[in-house]
């Protein structure tokens, strides 16, 4: 474990209007604890998870991978803004750490196929071969197995992306091993079942105000697969 403690700081948010100090989850929780290796936020799109690992992300010092912003119809100056007002408690000292997130990833593998023409050794660290010319599956795989051997903070938004179910179980493996490896703390955003029954995990959902533990089962990713599954015609009557 290195990272203990999450505190939102609500009395201080610069305004009420706009994302994400609008979204009444961070007004009406306080903290986050974590006391597992391998905590998961699950909700719907648009309850605040991504956003607050993100942010939480930022105040630990790790840097997010992306390219170059597009221009918008409309800005939001706060978008980017809730790390400022997240104060956050370590365990032993601060420890170094990485972000993964699917729609940055082909920016840094991009960039890490660009600093290996000056240096091939570089590739070694990711098994000798380029992230580029993989599929996306393969390339995220490579990644997961190379980084979480080494010690620290991992935050992952649902990285299920482009990941099949066998390839979500191989990284459900990784995860697992990492963590209970002791070297390892993983923060996940995800709506993947399978990810989600890492043994010993603790996951939060968004879907609750103020945000709160659940079991496995609790869980409405768990609900609707296990109920499609067992009687998927009654879904399909109702298309």
């Amino acid at each position: 474990m290195h990272l203990k403690t999450l505190t939102l700081l609500s009395e201080k948010y610069p305004t009420k209007a706009y994302y994400p100090f609008n979204l009444p989850v961070f007004h009406e929780t306080r903290s986050i604890g974590f006391r597992s290796p391998v905590t998961f936020f699950v909700g719907e799109n648009g309850t605040g998870k991504s956003t607050l690992l993100r942010a939480l992300c930022q105040k630990c010092g790790i840097h997010i991978w992306q390219g170059v912003q597009g221009r918008r119809v409309e800005n939001n100056p706060y978008e980017e803004a809730l790390y400022m007002f997240i104060n956050v408690e370590w365990c032993n000292g601060r420890v170094p750490g990485s972000f993964f997130g699917s729609e940055t990833f082909r920016d840094f593998a991009q960039y890490l196929d660009e600093w290996a023409v000056a240096d091939p050794e570089m590739l070694k660290y990711f098994g000798g071969k380029s992230l580029i010319t993989q599929s996306h599956g393969q390339s995220f795989m490579t990644l997961f197995k190379a980084r979480y051997r080494i010690k620290g903070l991992y935050f992952m938004d649902e990285p299920e992306t482009a990941l099949s179910p066998k390839s979500q179980l191989e990284l459900l493996k990784v995860i697992k091993d990492m963590g209970e490896a002791g070297h390892a703390q993983f923060i996940i955003a995800t709506h993947s079942p399978i990810l989600l029954a890492c043994p010993g995990a603790v996951i939060m959902s968004f879907d609750d105000i103020p945000v709160r533990e659940v079991g496995y089962e609790e869980t409405e990713h768990y609900l609707i697969y296990n109920s499609f599954m067992k009687d998927k015609s009654r879904y399909l009557r109702n298309l």
